[in-house]
């Protein structure tokens, strides 16, 4: 063994001895590079290069095996920095050593990840459940509720004048219409006049029953998204409820649109009108309806004016 060589196994032996732990891989490489007297050295561990020092244009590499498995790859530069063969084979153990703590924070990192995305993963499964709960709240609330309501006018005007067949019919009928709209909601099915006639004959398909109702739609020519007309759709439906609950009698006019902002329905009553304060600011749930595809609610009402509810999603 050259002397040089030799000096730089003692000085790898030494450096080993004392250490109480894994050694660290910089270090181990200046020690040999310092030892061989070396411009630069580099352990390659686990793909991961640890360099010492800056090397010429070749270095002189030599892979460390340990029971016929290369655990690292020393490199050390110039070439003509001395035979490392001695040192191969007191690196084997320190290197299978650095090798498998590399190998083992590699999987802990890996674990980690992997825990995080399964954390997020569920994270946005129970936001997407809780998203489609509060949408099917809200098609209850707005589409089989008016159902309900217009059935508890119908039984009030039967108490009032008497239960004549014709009376029950058109009873029996509403009961069915707030059967199917129930079942349907709860089914995930949207209307069919909405899918088949789009927003303009839905809203005629609901709301022609109404005597107090009337639709105005001349300014509507295209079609939208599925989720947008059935938003606004169900937000139409909502902003009548509100008329017939809280402005019994009163006339209701209905309007959609195509404007240069998007599409905009206004839904406008003559009854009491309301004062609107910061604590009473108008409809929330219409109001979060309407941000799930960007739109806006804007509702204007005084005690004696009336209300307007006007709304508008985006182009």
């Amino acid at each position: 063994m050259r002397a040089q060589e030799k000096r730089a196994v003692e000085a790898v032996t030494d450096h080993l001895a004392r250490l109480d732990l894994t050694p660290d891989a910089l270090s181990l490489a200046q020690v040999i590079g310092t030892a061989l007297g070396a411009t630069g050295c580099a352990l390659t561990i686990a793909d991961e290069r640890h360099q010492w020092g800056h090397g010429a244009e070749r270095w002189l590499s030599r892979p460390i095996e340990r029971d016929g498995e290369v655990q690292a790859v020393l490199a050390v530069a110039p070439e003509s920095a001395g035979p490392v063969d001695s040192l191969v084979t007191v690196l084997g153990p320190p290197l299978t050593a650095l090798r498998l703590a590399a190998e083992t924070d590699r999987l802990r990192r890996d674990g980690d990840a992997a825990a995080r995305e399964l954390v997020d993963d569920r994270w946005r499964t129970t936001v997407e459940m809780e998203q489609e709960r509060r949408g099917l709240e809200r098609d209850l609330h707005d589409g089989a509720q008016h159902h309900l309501v217009a059935l508890k006018m119908s039984m009030a005007l039967v108490e009032h004048t008497g239960a004549t067949p014709e009376r029950l019919a058109e009873l029996e009928s509403k009961l069915d219409a707030a059967e199917k709209a129930l079942t349907d909601t709860a089914a995930g099915i949207l209307p069919i006049p909405l899918s088949t006639r789009g927003l303009a004959g839905a809203l005629a398909a609901e709301l022609d029953a109404h005597a107090d109702v009337s639709l105005d739609t001349e300014g509507f020519h295209r079609r939208y998204p599925p989720l947008v007309e059935s938003t606004v759709y169900f937000a139409c439906l909502e902003a009548v409820n509100n008329g017939h609950k809280h402005a019994p009698g009163a006339t209701i006019t209905v309007v959609v649109r195509d404007t240069a902002r998007g599409l905009e329905f206004v839904v406008s009553d003559d009854g009491p009108g309301f004062a609107i304060t910061d604590r009473n600011p108008g409809l929330p749930n219409l109001s979060a309806r309407m941000a799930t595809v960007g739109g806006t609610i804007d509702v204007r009402s005084a005690p004696g004016q009336g209300t307007t509810i006007t709304g508008v999603v985006p182009r």
